[in-house]
């Protein structure tokens, strides 16, 4: 009897040999993990039994009746090329791109059974493990950090058509072999948002409403819109603001999937005061203010001005003195520590901090051109103002605190 479309597949035995479309051979090793469909294995290449502490390859297997493994190895085969991965990073000028490595797939026959199976990189521990572990809360430097190495990913994959349809920490993974590297995961949703360049259509479907992992899953996919590139950021989004706060406005209404809409809509209608609002104490979440601020202007089938949403969260990491290159510390820390600025940068003259900001955006302006530099003078314009207007409150505070400490000395006296 065939198996139920999507049911989790019968393990494979261990030392199992399965071959490839290209005809190489791997052996699977113990299996290490499952989703929702399907299951991981670790995996050599060969017939020969390896350590399976140093395998360095994974095998992902479903039954062939389901879809996610389908859909994922359509866009590995698709958008994933690594000649294509490399030669974007040459023009980016990145170090790395977050991306597994596609190695090969097959159909594989067992027990009268159809599977397919797909064969990547082996990976280490998921964020979502690292964000339990660490008291669910992440350094601001950290979050600023994972946001901009996600951007960067996202970037690539929506021009190359795909969206991610279902970021999260669970599928945001180290790297097996060096824990500075991080990997958006798991294509199981991926979804081409414009084949043949022509941008679905805005059209709501309230049966399908409310797909994808409901903590995090956008308003237009509530909505049972097609998934876009905005859908994608507003992810990212609200992904960074539970790193950064430990909480969602909507966790209380998880099983009320009308009611986390109903949060989601009323966060973003009232940003930034929305964002600060449920912000811990000290806790900077500016920048991710910024980011959904600017996801809510996007129109449905708009592309993304990538620059200045990369720009947003660099800024923010040079006034956490930290670089995009750093080492990501996950080590667990104090909510003051994680979130408040270093006392240093509080005490630097703020007019040396709006001269170095002046300086850096002057630069950054000269390096664009057409819709960037639009997009950027309309960034640059409305930081100056809230620098401005920051810069401006501090000084008639102090002015007035300095009244007050004249008047008492001189009714003392």
């Amino acid at each position: 009897m065939p198996p139920r479309k999507k049911a989790l597949p019968r393990p494979l035995p261990e030392g199992w040999i399965v071959t490839d479309a290209e005809k190489r051979q791997w052996r699977l090793g113990k299996m290490i993990g499952q989703g929702g469909f399907g299951l991981i294995y670790l995996a050599s290449p060969g017939t020969g039994k390896h350590d399976e502490d140093e395998a360095e390859f994974v095998i992902k297997v479903e039954y062939k009746e389901n879809g996610p493994l389908f859909s994922e190895l359509k866009f590995y085969q698709r958008a994933a090329k690594p000649a294509d991965i490399q030669k974007w990073m040459q023009v980016k000028r990145l170090r790395f791109l977050g991306i597994p490595k596609y190695c090969g797939h097959g159909i594989v026959e067992f027990d009268e059974l159809s599977y397919r199976f797909m064969v990547i990189e082996r990976l280490g521990k998921d964020l979502q493990h690292i964000f339990e572990k660490q008291g669910k809360m992440f350094k601001n430097q950290v979050v600023l950090n994972l946001g901009l190495k996600m951007l960067h990913v996202l970037e690539y994959i929506h021009e190359n058509e795909y969206i991610h349809g279902d970021i999260k920490a669970a599928n945001i993974l180290l790297g097996f072999k060096d824990s500075n590297k991080l990997y958006l995961a798991d294509y199981g949703l991926s979804y081409r948002y414009s084949p043949n360049q022509i941008h679905k259509k805005y059209e709501e479907r309230p049966k399908k409403g409310h797909n994808g992992t409901i903590e995090y899953t956008s308003i237009d996919a509530h909505k049972g819109v097609a998934p876009s590139r905005r859908s994608d950021l507003e992810i990212l989004g609200y992904c960074m603001l539970h790193w950064m706060c430990g909480k969602l406005p909507w966790e209380q209404y998880l099983n009320k999937p009308e009611l986390v809409l109903e949060a989601k809509t009323k966060l973003m209608e009232k940003l930034p005061e929305s964002v600060t609002q449920i912000s811990p104490h000290g806790a900077k979440c500016g920048e991710i203010a910024k980011i959904l601020s600017l996801v809510k202007k996007l129109g449905y089938d708009e592309r993304p001005n990538y620059h200045m949403l990369q720009k947003i969260l660099l800024d923010g990491l040079k006034e956490t003195q930290k670089d995009f290159n750093d080492f990501l510390d996950f080590s667990p820390v104090s909510e003051v520590e994680a979130h408040g600025y270093c006392l240093y940068n509080e005490l630097k003259p703020r007019t040396t901090q709006l001269l170095t900001k002046k300086k850096y955006a002057e630069d950054e302006c000269n390096k664009l051109t057409g819709s960037d530099r639009q997009y950027e003078d309309e960034y640059l314009i409305q930081q100056a103002n809230d620098d401005q207007i920051e810069f401006s409150w501090r000084k008639w505070c102090l002015l007035l605190v300095f009244l007050i400490i004249l008047i008492v000395i001189v009714t003392l006296y």
